[in-house]
């Protein structure tokens, strides 16, 4: 979902920033169902689960819950199925559209599970290969139900491509096509859209192609904005800029979300994990009151964070409080975690380097299937800042590692040690960096070392 600081995506929205204003938030509460314009119509499913609202639950004392619950986890933000797990996501998907579907509400899903996600970036990782793709897709389609389902599907799977080669991007293209026709097909009331980038990056021209490579044919739209800050207007222009595009492609009758969960403040440098100029943007909507966007939508839920100064998807009440109200945490008091990991792709693991520690690392298994697993460490800093870590630990029999993003693996026989990238060795005390793997072999919950040298 977020790009590595390395991305292309980050060096656009740089060079954007000298010519981007910031714009207002416009609050425009979800009141009613009623559309105004576009293909959908509605009211957005409020997940009463979210991490917003378990940590407001959880700390109903925080001088800063009475702000995080009545401006953000009020609100309906998109669920994260990014977990790749062939075997749970129809359950899993199925549990939250039901809910959804209880209450007479339009679910949103952001499905976040393609091979090679993010390009190497802070929210690596998805299905070991495309066939694996296709099956956790078609899984994952089978909890669709049959009423209206929003389905942002595979962030950034359009608008970065520098990691691949030309055929990887073939296939990718493909992968993302059938996966428009498997979820459409379980579900003739499923909305579907892809990558359409934002307006700090890619040109509206280069991303129509993109998108008509990639099946925008098959689906609804496309969607821009997840997980940035650019202006709303700057994203209905560019929005209309890459329908016009399509159209001249034949292409026609497709439309556009837009993520406004925090673009009512400053556009520029991409990762908002300690920028304070962040506000959150216009509240969720499906009554856009324009025939070319079929949603106002808060896909990356306000709160979460980048992966930069924080894990990836883990819920910071700093962040969230900076975004609803404009000014820095007023608190240095320990606030507790949600009860349970967060819908975005990756949460940080429970649990502190006992004092006088340097660091420590914790492991955990995050998917499986037959003769491999993806596993997450997360490095913790002990009482004090550190500048550079290195997990080690010992390989079980008939294990080996094909791939580790955010770190740098190293390996002797069944010795295996993975040391921080440029961007993630500096911690502060009590910070959290977090790498990933694949690895074949049997599931086994290894012992880690850390060390700061």
């Amino acid at each position: 979902m977020s790009p590595s600081p390395r991305s292309p995506k980050i060096r656009s929205a740089l060079l954007a920033a000298t010519v981007a204003c910031a714009t207002a938030a416009a609050g425009v509460a979800l009141t009613t169902g009623t559309a105004s314009a576009g293909t959908l119509s509605g009211t957005l499913y409020r997940d009463p689960d979210s991490a917003a609202a378990r940590w407001v639950a959880a700390n109903p004392s925080d001088s800063r819950t009475t702000v995080i619950n009545t401006r953000i986890a009020s609100q309906p933000a998109a669920r994260w199925v990014a977990n790749f797990n062939i075997n749970t996501v129809q359950a899993e998907v199925a549990e939250y559209v039901g809910a959804a579907n209880a209450a007479s509400q339009v679910p949103v899903l952001s499905v976040y599970g393609i091979t090679n996600r993010d390009c190497g970036g802070a929210s690596s990782g998805g299905a070991p290969d495309l066939t694996q793709y296709q099956s956790w897709i078609t899984n994952l389609s089978r909890g669709l139900g049959d009423r209206t389902v929003v389905i942002i599907l595979e962030t950034d799977s359009i608008a970065l491509l520098t990691c691949l080669n030309s055929s990887e991007i073939n296939a990718r293209n493909q992968a993302l096509r059938t996966a428009v026709q498997t979820l459409k097909a379980a579900n003739a009331n499923a909305k579907v859209y892809l990558d359409g980038g934002h307006s700090a990056w890619n040109s509206a021209s280069d991303q129509a192609a993109r998108l008509v490579a990639a099946g925008v044919a098959v689906a609804d739209g496309f969607y821009t904005n997840v997980s940035n800050f650019q202006p709303t207007s700057a994203e209905t222009a560019y929005g209309r800029a890459i329908i016009s595009a399509l159209n001249g492609q034949g292409v026609t009758g497709k439309r556009q979300i837009i993520d406004t969960s925090r673009n009512g403040g400053a556009a520029g440098d991409w990762c908002g994990d300690d920028n304070t100029d962040r506000r959150i943007g216009r509240y969720p909507t499906l009554a856009t009151g324009d025939d070319a966007i079929d949603g106002f939508l808060w896909v990356k839920p306000p709160g979460e964070a980048d992966g930069c100064a924080f894990a990836a998807g883990s819920f910071q009440p700093s962040l969230a409080y900076s975004l609803a109200t404009g000014v820095a945490d007023p608190t240095t008091s320990p606030s507790s975690p949600p009860s349970s990991p967060s819908s975005s792709p990756s949460a940080s693991p429970s649990g502190q380097p006992p004092a006088g520690t340097a660091c420590s690392a914790s492991y955990r298994t995050t998917s499986t299937w037959s003769g491999g697993f993806q596993a997450e460490v997360t490095v913790t800093a002990g009482d004090a800042p550190i500048s550079a870590w290195t997990v080690t630990w010992t390989l079980a029999s008939g294990q080996s590692i094909s791939q580790v993003w955010n770190g740098t693996l190293a390996t002797s026989g069944s010795a295996v040690s993975v040391r921080n990238v440029s961007w993630n060795g500096a911690l502060a005390a009590r910070a959290t960096a977090q790498f990933g793997l694949l690895a074949s072999g049997g599931v086994t919950t290894p012992s880690l070392t850390c060390a700061t040298a």
